[in-house]
């Protein structure tokens, strides 16, 4: 199986306008939840690029949402944003339409 790595990339300037899941103030499970239907809507909406704000606070919902997207058959790559580590840019892969 593929290794999705997790390095820095630099900032997107992009970033304001690109689908947001916003997971402050979640516990470790709930953001679970919230990150799988999240990436599961945007890759079928066609989406490319997504962000997920998980904070800095003391790791746990960083390491969630990096499980998360590990797992994920939709997520081509992820990384921490480089100028702000609360916050997770993924792209996803692209759709595959059946005709």
């Amino acid at each position: 199986m593929e290794q999705k790595k997790t390095k820095k990339v630099f900032n997107d300037p992009f970033i304001n306008i690109l689908p947001q899941l916003d997971l402050h103030g979640e516990t470790a499970d709930i953001s679970r939840v919230l990150v799988k239907n999240f990436i599961d809507e945007n890759y079928l909406l066609g989406k490319e690029k997504v962000v997920i704000i998980h904070g800095k606070g003391t790791g746990v919902l960083k390491k969630v949402v990096h499980e998360t997207l590990k797992e994920s058959n939709h997520v081509s790559k992820y990384s921490t944003d480089i100028t702000n580590d609360g916050i997770t840019i993924v792209t996803l892969k692209p759709l595959v339409k059946n005709l």
